[in-house]
């Protein structure tokens, strides 16, 4: 397996860092263009990568902005509508580098958010979209009240860090990944400002209600034990886009299904409807 880190200039001066991982002998078969979640970064994907390359396929990580290596306060992005213009510039470098390679959008939790945003408000060239327990909407709702003074602080403070209370335990069952623990990771956080809570909250409500112009294949995945983010707002995704969506209910899975006890079946699920959409004269079984 090769990797690679370099950085580009994303909106305003912001500086985005990226790895790649990619097959050093075996001809790739497509790239995915991943998009991590809150408080996190690229490189906690690392194992998960190099699963993928196993299975022939390159996968290019974007650390956010505020998050990881790449610069910026933590926990804090301007608008969604950056960071979805950062999602579509991390296809556009994937197709400059794999021009003969066909190319998937990737996202996790708030990646999720923020990769089904990007292919709906900008419709990158890529061939298919994934999404694993994607934040369109909390698992629990946050109380009125709540919502109400975060607005309110948002006007005269949009910068204003929150502690996520995020902890490996919410994150997946103990018995995979122990490398992917957030705790001691100094590229990891546990801070998200007001205004990105609910910048991320309105796109994800908003993706919800226009997701039927989605003009790309899905596949959603999402644990039926996810204490973060709402297994039921997938339900009503798949639901609405019918035939066009591919959706996996994970019983008891939690959050992050790539570091939970299932993860190897979790990565044959994902790799085999990856399969079955750069070949389409093949039959794989999801």
């Amino acid at each position: 397996m090769i990797r690679m880190e370099w950085t580009f200039q994303g909106c305003g001066d912001t500086e985005l860092y990226v790895r790649e991982w990619k097959p050093d002998k075996e001809r790739p078969k497509g790239v995915l263009c991943l998009i991590h979640g809150m408080g996190e970064h690229g490189d906690r994907y690392s194992a998960y990568a190099a699963k993928l390359v196993a299975a022939q396929y390159v996968v290019i990580a974007l650390d956010q902005q505020g998050h990881g290596r790449s610069s910026g306060p933590r926990g804090h992005l301007p608008s969604v509508d950056d960071a979805a213009a950062h999602a579509a510039m991390l296809v556009e470098q994937a197709a400059q580098r794999h021009p003969e390679l066909p190319i998937f959008l990737y996202g996790h939790s708030m990646g999720g958010n923020i990769a089904m945003n990007c292919a709906l408000r900008l419709q990158p060239a890529v061939k298919a979209l994934v999404l694993s327990s994607p934040w369109l909407r909390l698992a629990f709702t946050p109380p009125r009240a709540q919502l109400w003074l975060g607005k309110r602080l948002a006007a005269f403070w949009p910068g204003l860090p929150q502690s996520t209370g995020l902890g490996s335990g919410k994150l997946y069952r103990r018995g995979y990944e122990e490398a992917a623990h957030i705790e001691g990771d100094p590229l990891c956080h546990s801070r998200i400002t007001v205004k990105t809570f609910l910048s991320l909250h309105d796109s994800g409500e908003w993706a919800i209600a226009n997701c039927g112009q989605l003009h790309v294949p899905l596949l959603l995945i999402h644990g039926a034990a996810d204490k973060i983010t709402s297994h039921h707002a997938s339900e009503q995704v798949a639901q609405r886009l019918g035939e066009a969506c591919t959706f996996v209910s994970w019983p008891d899975g939690y959050h992050e299904l790539h570091n939970d006890l299932e993860a190897q079946r979790f990565i044959e699920v994902v790799t085999n409807w990856l399969d079955m959409h750069t070949d389409e004269n093949k039959d794989h079984a999801i």
